[in-house]
């Protein structure tokens, strides 16, 4: 097992041993090599393909030490102290050879560098080698195929940590090494151009390299930054710690962290997907509809390029008072309801409390609501119900202290893509992973079990399974007995669905479910995880209070290794979820229509009672049906793009153009601004400061690291200003001093936060809750001992089949499904606008298993056109095995083949969720070239060379 891998489950008390490290007596801990130990008590070794983290190899043999006794000297990053061993590190034998070694490596250098951290180089000073004997290598020819990374052999060293972090930590196998003797080198796959290989792009193998050999393909090594600022990643929940490196207001690269989720990984998205923070699309100054601009209209062409055919320039000030002040007379004039508020969860903690404040009290209803209505109402609604918390129970990192882990509805390494590299790591220290999903995904590859069941079966499945455990008395009698409520409801309802009658329904071997029911219900800890394959059904509150059944029926959450983890898709619809960003809830999830909330709420804001309206406000999909109907009249929307997220997007797109007024606070014109009569210019992620929360309640601290740029300010100001054109007088200050003042009035609102406090952030980066009291360490895992509902019991909720609203037909005879690709995120507006994301995915796809590509007679990457009973898209057809027979998967980030034009909008009646994993069309041959859209998409930013130091 690599290093960087936690595995808790055989850690056994060793004991400690004493030796001499150059004379000084010193104690080894369980484990620890020679090179750790000098380490730590301050002993510099030198070391090439040495790295913390990750497995001793040895091969570079810069690290060689002296031990007292034995004829050769010793690779200390590889040797283990034994009591009484004396041990030289920086005597004549030792130093010579240790600069023998980098005089070798050293003359292998080319003449152009490449980094400015040539470890060799670094050596080779500190050793005082000079220039090199030796004869150089021929040169080898530079590997420029990939879009994000450069492969320069010529630097090589063959010190394989490139190699180990392919292969041991992120585990996707690309580089290897091949042939023996001066023919070896690194390879990827089978001795592919890097461009043409499986290779994904996360990046590890640059940040480990030692050399240059594999470096950024933008020319940002040689240059250096102004400054490095310690923030976060800003696309998915898993809330990656990294380090953006700075040069005259731009980032040049970014390295990963030593963060609690990701230790120093990150994906392609998070390592090279930051420069749309600098695209010149980005807007800048406030815009106000021309009065000479085409009527708004749900049909339109967007050209990001050409915004002033649609709007015109204005001040703050006038901006502010026409959007906020238009607000305030619609609510004055048609009542409260009138209003309706879409917040972000991709914008900061403080953002998100301080805008569903804003709603509640300045447009004075619950009309609030963000994404997370779109991707996992309905698991949040299963677990409020039955376990009284819509949080997740343990880490992603407890995959590691499994013994069986089940991954159903979710495709990791595309949406969590660092997360799934600990899954990876935990499968091979033995961990039993068992992916269910109507997809194969990469994962299932290596997976111990993969049920392929049909789309829509999910409940089938997990009754089927629950059946097998309590028909079996595989059941934890003892815990449902002491924990648990309306367990004897459930097994009756189960009883009809063995897996021999389930089989033929789900399309899975009645055996299989058999067998993986047994592993889950007898291992010493088993552990689900999900995603919106499980929650964006009509029945998707259904699935997920199977998956919370099957947890509680056989004791498997309140332990590590357990648990429920419903894997959060943006990199904070956590927090904004807590914060209140939700139309029934105020922040922690309290009810809006309770007496004690609303009492609590209306005495920390400082306002009467009467002031807080008592009744759950609209939920997205809702709020767009009520514009149709006319109720609502006005919007503000920050950060959030519905015009392409919502399902049944034209239908979408052609309220929010009915709006009367509609206020888009953003850093693009996306297709929601286009419709805007305000657009009011925001500050991206990496220029601000906030708190995030990622899918393991990590509370966490991003920091500024660059200016918005022209008169672009911070969201939490803009939101401030709109407040007070709603009648509010908040004194929050502006800029850090207000995010720490928000900060500390909602952890006085949030029992969940009550113990963390702005200046531990700060300090420690990162605090897991519920941390209620101050100095608390916070609790990773939750439900130890008692459940948060009224009776400290969990419940049982049974579920029964219910199909899809649309079924395929004679028509539309095949089903679609819904995603995210690994290089975009979401609806695109940030990743297609960042150079070497969309240089690696530029164009719109449909993933169609082959034998349905080959009865429509197409080829990859022709032309094809998808068809819903409510609109069709053209794009381009993608052989891809991992698609069911029957099916096809599109991402829904392309403006120029909007898929959400097709999905169904009928709703999940307890999540409020749309149906967006399921929906009924036919597929046809050619189409419109969406190429042909005007959509600006990503720019390759110029190099940045050492010329501009």
């Amino acid at each position: 097992m690599s290093a960087t891998t936690p595995d808790m489950r055989q850690q056994t008390e060793a004991p400690t041993v004493t030796f001499l490290l150059d004379g000084r007596e010193m104690t080894a801990l369980p484990g620890e090599t020679l090179i750790e130990i000098a380490d730590r008590e301050g002993i510099e070794i030198p070391r090439l393909c040495y790295k913390e983290g990750m497995e001793a190899v040895g091969n570079c043999r810069s690290c060689m030490v002296e031990i007292k006794g034995e004829r050769v000297l010793a690779a200390s990053c590889c040797r283990a102290p034994s009591a009484g061993m004396q041990v030289t590190t920086n005597n004549e034998r030792v130093r010579k050879s240790q600069q023998m070694v980098i005089e070798l490596l050293q003359a292998d250098m080319p003449e152009k560098e490449y980094t400015r951290h040539n470890e060799v180089d670094e050596w080779a000073a500190k050793l005082n080698v000079g220039k090199p004997r030796f004869a150089p290598r021929p040169a080898v020819q530079a590997d420029l195929s990939h879009a994000a990374i450069a492969v320069n052999l010529d630097a090589c060293i063959q010190c394989t940590r490139c190699v180990r972090a392919c292969r041991d930590e992120q585990m996707n196998d690309v580089i290897g090494l091949a042939s023996r003797g001066q023919h070896a080198k690194i390879v990827f796959d089978m001795d592919d151009p890097m461009g043409a290989s499986t290779c994904v792009g996360c990046g590890e193998c640059v940040q480990a390299c030692p050399t240059g050999a594999l470096m950024p393909a933008r020319e940002v090594a040689l240059s250096v930054p102004d400054k490095s600022v310690k923030s976060l990643c800003p696309y998915c929940g898993v809330g990656c710690q990294l380090t953006y490196h700075v040069k005259n207001d731009s980032i040049l690269y970014v390295e990963g962290r030593d963060g609690p989720a990701n230790h120093s990984r990150l994906c392609v998205k998070g390592r090279y997907g930051f420069d749309y923070s600098r695209h010149p699309q980005r807007l800048t100054v406030p815009l106000i509809r021309r009065s000479d601009a085409p009527p708004k209209s749900g049909k339109f062409v967007m050209d990001p390029d050409n915004v002033m055919q649609i709007f015109r320039e204005a001040t703050w000030e006038e901006a502010i008072a026409l959007g906020g002040g238009t607000l305030r007379r619609l609510r004055d004039t048609h009542g409260p309801k009138s209003l309706a508020g879409f917040g972000s969860a991709k914008g900061s903690n403080e953002e998100a409390y301080l805008f569903q404040k804003l709603v509640r009290l300045g447009f004075g209803s619950n009309n609030v609501d963000h994404c997370t209505r779109l991707c996992h109402a309905s698991s949040v609604a299963a677990l409020l119900e039955g376990i009284g918390s819509g949080a997740v129970s343990n880490p992603v990192m407890d995959v590691t202290q499994a013994a069986v882990v089940i991954v159903i509805g979710a495709n990791p390494t595309v949406n969590h893509p660092v997360a799934a590299t600990f899954i990876k790591n935990a499968m091979r220290a033995g961990t039993k992973v068992i992916v269910m999903d109507p997809r194969r995904s990469e994962l299932a590859r290596t997976a111990y079990r993969f049920l392929q069941f049909k789309p829509d079966t999910d409940v089938a499945l997990l009754n089927a399974m629950m059946h097998v455990i309590i028909e079996e008395n595989l059941v934890d009698a003892k815990f449902i007995a002491d924990r648990t409520l309306g367990y004897a409801e459930l097994a009756k309802n189960v009883q009809g669905y063995s897996p021999d009658l389930m089989a033929p329904i789900c399309g899975v071997p009645a055996d299989t479910i058999r067998e993986v029911a047994r592993l889950y219900a007898t291992s010493s800890g088993s552990m689900i995880l999900w995603g919106m394959g499980i929650s964006q059904h009509i029945h998707g509150t259904d699935n997920a209070r199977c998956l919370i059944a099957l947890a509680l029926m056989t004791g498997q959450i309140g332990r590590p290794g357990t648990g429920l983890h419903p894997l959060r898709g943006q990199n904070n619809v956590q927090g904004a979820s807590d914060a209140g960003l939700i139309p029934m809830m105020y922040p922690d999830y309290q009810r809006v229509d309770n007496p004690q909330a609303i009492e609590r709420f209306a005495k920390a804001w400082n306002v009467p009672i009467d002031k807080l309206d008592n009744k759950p406000g609209l939920t997205v999909v809702e709020v767009i049906k009520n514009i149709l109907a006319g109720n609502v009249k006005g919007m503000y929307i920050m950060g959030e793009n519905p015009a392409m997220s919502d399902p049944d997007a034209d239908h979408a797109r052609e309220a929010l153009a009915k709006l009367d007024m509609l206020v888009v606070q953003d850093i693009f014109l996306t297709e929601t601004a286009y419709l805007a009569d305000v657009i009011l210019p925001a500050s991206s992620f990496a220029e601000k400061t906030g708190t995030f929360t990622n899918t393991d309640r990590f509370v966490q601290l991003g920091r500024q690291a660059l200016d918005p740029p022209g008169k672009a300010r911070q969201d939490l100001d803009i939101i401030i200003d709109i407040a007070r054109q709603l009648g509010l007088s908040w004194a929050y200050g502006s800029g850090e001093q207000a995010v720490a003042a928000v900060f500390d009035e909602m952890r006085h609102t949030m029992p969940s936060i009550g113990g963390i406090t702005w200046e531990r952030l700060q300090k420690e980066d990162s605090v897991t809750y519920p941390c209620e009291n101050e100095g608390d360490p916070g609790d990773s895992v939750v439900f130890i001992k008692s459940f948060p509902t009224p009776t400290g019991r969990a419940k049982f909720v049974p579920a029964d089949i219910i199909p899809a609203d649309e079924r395929p037909d004679t028509d539309y005879p095949m089903v679609l499904i819904t995603g995210r690709q690994l290089e975009h995120w979401h609806t695109g507006s940030m990743t297609r606008r960042s150079g070497v994301l969309d240089a690696i995915e530029p164009d719109p796809v449909a993933s169609l298993n082959p034998s349905d590509m080959a009865a429509l007679g197409a080829k990859p990457g022709q032309l094809i056109t998808i068809q819903s009973r409510r609109g069709k898209v053209s794009l381009y057809a993608r052989a891809d095995e991992s698609s069911p027979h029957g099916a096809v998967f599109v991402p829904f980030c392309f403006y120029e083949a909007a898929i959400n034009k097709l999905t169904n909008s009928a709703l999940d009646p307890f999540g409020k969720i749309p149906e967006f994993k399921y929906c009924a069309v036919r597929l046809s041959l050619g189409g419109t070239d969406p190429t042909q859209s005007s959509f600006g998409g990503g720019q390759i930013l110029e190099p940045v060379t050492a010329d501009e130091d």
